[in-house]
């Protein structure tokens, strides 16, 4: 189950590249391709360099004009998108 304090790591199948602007995340064992904006990247980022998704949520706060419960569902759903994918794991 996915709280607060859920740190993730992005699985070794998983290439990432900058192309045109946006991140690129590929998951080289299916072929999922999954591209994502400035702000999704920023998210992508900061939970691969370790960060909790409260850290994460607490950084993006005071880098982005956005409501907290906006901010808040935007992560879920990109983090919720992203297991789906098998793009990112719990971190054990």
């Amino acid at each position: 189950m996915t709280t607060p304090d859920t740190r993730f790591d992005v699985p070794a199948h998983v290439a990432t590249r900058e192309v045109d602007g946006e991140l690129v995340l590929l998951d080289l064992e299916s072929g999922v391709y999954f591209g994502l904006d400035p702000v999704g990247a920023r998210i992508f980022s900061l939970m691969a360099d370790g960060k909790t998704l409260s850290e994460v949520h607490e950084t993006l706060l005071s880098e982005f004009e956005v409501t907290s419960d906006v901010l808040e569902r935007d992560i879920m759903d990109l983090v919720g998108e992203l297991e789906r994918c098998k793009l990112v794991e719990g971190a054990t």
